[in-house]
């Protein structure tokens, strides 16, 4: 009973947004934003749900035959799911706008499109990274692209975009300095197969988000090479360790970093198979070249253009980044993975921290 009054408490004078959204804009077309979309429309069937792609012929085929077949081809979309590659109309009266554009390209994008976004118009962003060169975050990059400081809400957590089309049970984190944001996104989204937990802490959630990505093709790399189960758990425990000294430094809460967008998306990410991030290591472990890898991909892995910018950013706080370090180093062609596993290994022993 006392569970019960405490939720009925918190949600007394919570607005039901979905009952109040009529338009919600998916700013890309990859599986990941198609299966938020989904989960929206399926929420309320009058809905309008806008994918707004850049290839008419991929935008075509998703409105005559409801299905994405590109990313998610074994998936029905709702009726109520509808793509175009007309931005001006897909923008237009969107209460909500979702970016899912892969972070590499966000910028560029954004930058063509901020004079027909509403400035009053929350951003949600699925997009997880660090953009080359500069090393920002996406709650960075979207205020410098679009020009002036849009509402903004982070999501990210452990999802993968075929179990949400499943409608398998999900936890994910909506992440904004706006609390008031962050509870409208949960309000939006959540539902009996999504828990969407709020969080003030975007540097923490994001972060998590971006160097997960770089842990799992270490993570995959182990797998590659047959270094077995012992080889793995070290891995994976040292990779959380350098993801919170690096987060930590950036202002991150440890609480964050152990939680469902930290810890809960490390362990997806690094153990399941359905992982890009992950699919790439092993095959760099099983000895296939990454050109080779990402020529045979339909879809970013995001980790492969993040790894080089924690270097980057280790360098920048003075941050000893052993594991992290080692995959932006195979990916660059400096050392292969197994003198790279060979190398870790002979580093100083060290207290444990």
């Amino acid at each position: 009973m006392r569970w019960k009054s405490f939720v009925e408490s918190a949600n007394k004078n919570d607005e039901d947004v979905l009952a109040n959204t009529k338009k919600v804009t998916i700013m890309g077309g990859g599986s990941f934003g198609t299966a938020m979309g989904t989960l929206l429309a399926r929420n309320k069937s009058d809905l309008d749900v806008v994918l707004l792609l850049r290839n008419e012929q991929e935008a075509e085929t998703i409105n005559a035959t409801n299905r994405n077949a590109k990313y998610l081809p074994k998936y029905e979309l709702p009726k109520n799911i509808r793509a175009t590659t007309d931005a001006k109309e897909a923008l237009k009266d969107s209460d909500f706008i979702i970016h899912a554009v892969p972070t590499q390209h966000s910028r560029k994008f954004l930058s063509s499109v901020k004079d027909i976004i509403d400035p009053k118009t929350p951003l949600l962003c699925l997009s997880k990274g660090l953009e080359v060169g500069s090393s920002l975050m996406m709650s960075e990059v979207i205020p410098e692209a679009l020009e002036r400081d849009q509402p903004l809400c982070v999501l990210s957590g452990p999802t993968f975009a075929v179990e949400l089309m499943q409608g398998l049970p999900t936890g994910i984190v909506a992440a904004s300095e706006n609390e008031a944001l962050a509870r409208r996104v949960q309000s939006l989204y959540g539902s009996s197969c999504l828990r969407v937990n709020t969080s003030t802490d975007v540097v923490g959630v994001e972060m998590s988000g971006a160097l997960k990505n770089v842990l799992a093709i270490a993570a995959g790399i182990v797998e590659g090479l047959e270094l077995g189960n012992n080889a793995m758990a070290a891995l994976v425990a040292q990779g959380c360790a350098e993801i919170r000294w690096l987060a930590g430094k950036l202002g991150a809460k440890s609480e964050t970093l152990a939680g469902l967008s930290g810890t809960g998306d490390i362990m997806l990410t690094c153990f399941v198979n359905l992982s890009r991030n992950r699919t790439v290591g092993s095959r760099l472990g099983s000895g296939e070249t990454l050109e080779e890898i990402l020529g045979s991909m339909n879809q970013v892995a995001e980790g492969v253009a993040t790894a080089g910018a924690v270097v980057q950013l280790a360098r920048k706080h003075r941050v000893s980044l052993p594991v992290l370090t080692a995959v932006a180093r195979i990916l660059e062609g400096d050392v292969d993975p197994k003198d790279a596993v060979d190398q870790i290994m002979n580093l100083p022993q060290v207290p444990e921290v």
